[in-house]
């Protein structure tokens, strides 16, 4: 079908991803599992705020029991609707089937936001485990100069393609986790189960509780964004999930376990870069140095994960028409070029915000995202029973709704806890993407820019008829 007053080719279902995607070498299982690992955790670097904020037991069997409410629906969406629709663009693609492609915009722009605002953090926590260490990166022109040479780095790491994110972030994640399974081991005659059982209600921060366990335990669906470069995404990206959510369960509970057991729990010290401490305590000098590297090197994955995911997001809209062409452009290595720069842009003008205010702000906007999904997750049960689904939770129209329920509930508490700041901030950018979609289709009309769609892309709309 063609649309007249722009001149753009717009064609309807199909269900593989680009032909032009093919020639590039796809994702297999095991890199798979850590790139998921790193979307969403990349390790227990970050979660010491939630002692702090409420103490042993309730972080504890927060990030036991959490995971459950939360983590585990969102995992079983992602794996149904990321086979259900194997290309780049994720959940944009979803939200644009059930709601249509203005929705989709929306969703993608909040969603890219939240991922860019997310990924300020990691310089900001590699630099928060190194400063003990190099006392001058706690502020001022050193740190500023770091952030800035570390975002242009990890950028072109992610920019060569990823089959290597993908094997990097492999020895990233086994390195990041084995001085915390050595410490277990060297903590065993010190630790005193006593201490796993402290709970004071009186005094716990539950914003920042809830902001921590929320920040650490999301982002199962960014995979989905890269669903168009995995092999076989109908058995690889569920098993792939899966796995990847028993690492990331462990990942933060064994070392947490290990952590508050094995010393005296003072709350106020409970900060980014305190596992760091515990380890000397525990090792020595060459422990501490052991887990700052982990830290460190956690954070790198953590960035390329994330900057793959946004940069084929953006390659995603643009191959249906949400963005200029110039988005789905690749580099010689198979990456989206404009959106690894846009998005890199992104990092650096946030970068100078408080580790706390990064969390809430990504917070707040992924929540608005996660209830679109939602949405478009039972309104596809409802309208198109019958569509193929290589993977599909065993649960009917009336169980889709009913697992929806928890993580919804969730999302509220989360939003009531934000601050008014976060929230006038979070409102702004929502706006700006209301404007900005209908300003995109005036530059369409007026052909301002050049806009495509490939041919292969599957929809139940048709895209801006």
């Amino acid at each position: 079908m063609v649309d007249r007053s722009s001149g753009a080719e717009y064609v309807e279902l199909g269900e593989r991803s680009s032909p032009k995607l093919d020639k590039n070498q796809k994702v297999s299982v095991i890199p798979l599992v850590f790139l998921i690992f790193y979307e969403v955790s990349g390790g227990p670097f970050g979660i010491e705020d939630s002692v702090k904020a409420a103490g042993p037991l309730l972080a504890l069997l927060g990030f036991l029991l959490v995971p459950f409410v939360w983590s585990v629906p969102e995992a079983l969406i992602t794996a149904e609707l990321g086979t259900m629709f194997p290309e780049n663009g994720g959940y944009v693609v979803w939200v644009s089937s059930a709601l249509g492609p203005y929705w989709g915009f929306q969703q993608g722009w909040m969603k890219w936001l939240s991922g860019v605002i997310d990924n300020a953090l990691y310089p900001v926590l590699f630099l928060d485990y190194l400063k003990s260490a190099i006392p001058e990166l706690e502020g001022g022109l050193p740190r500023t100069i770091t952030v800035l040479a570390l975002t242009i780095v990890l950028t072109y790491m992610s920019y060569r393609g990823l089959t290597i994110v993908g094997w990097v972030a492999i020895f990233l994640g086994v390195f990041s986790l084995a001085p915390f399974i050595f410490m277990g081991f060297v903590a065993i005659p010190r630790l005193n189960p006593s201490r796993w059982l402290v709970m004071d209600l009186d005094h716990v921060n539950w914003s920042l509780f809830l902001n921590t366990l929320f920040w650490n335990l999301n982002y199962w669906d960014s995979i989905s964004t890269l669903a168009g470069e995995v092999e076989n995404p109908s058995k690889t990206l569920p098993k792939s999930l899966f796995y990847a959510l028993l690492l990331v369960i462990f990942g933060y509970f064994f070392p947490l376990l290990v952590c508050t057991g094995a010393v005296p729990l003072d709350r106020e010290l409970w900060t980014d870069g305190y596992f760091s401490d515990i380890a000397k305590m525990l090792g020595g000098v060459w422990l501490l140095t052991w887990v700052q590297a982990a830290a460190a090197l956690s954070n790198m994955g953590m960035f390329l994960a994330e900057m793959s995911s946004d940069s084929f997001q953006l390659e995603g809209m643009a191959t249906r028409g949400m963005l200029p062409e110039l988005f789905a452009k690749r580099s010689r290595y198979g990456t989206p070029l404009v959106g690894t720069l846009l998005s890199a842009s992104g990092v650096i003008l946030l970068s100078w915000m408080s580790f706390q205010e990064i969390v809430a702000a990504e917070n707040f906007l992924y929540c608005f995202g996660m209830i679109m999904e939602f949405i478009a997750f039972v309104k596809l049960r409802i309208d198109h029973p019958a569509e193929s689904r290589p993977y599909k939770i065993p649960v009917g129209t009336i169980g889709s709704i009913i697992m929806c329920i928890p993580p919804t509930l969730t999302i509220l508490v989360v939003l009531a806890f934000a601050s008014f700041k976060v929230m006038v901030i979070s409102m702004v950018a929502v706006m700006v993407g209301l404007v900005l979609e209908p300003c995109l289709r005036h530059s369409q009309r007026k052909r301002w820019f050049k806009y495509s769609i490939i041919a292969d892309n599957h929809d139940y709309h048709s895209a801006y008829q």
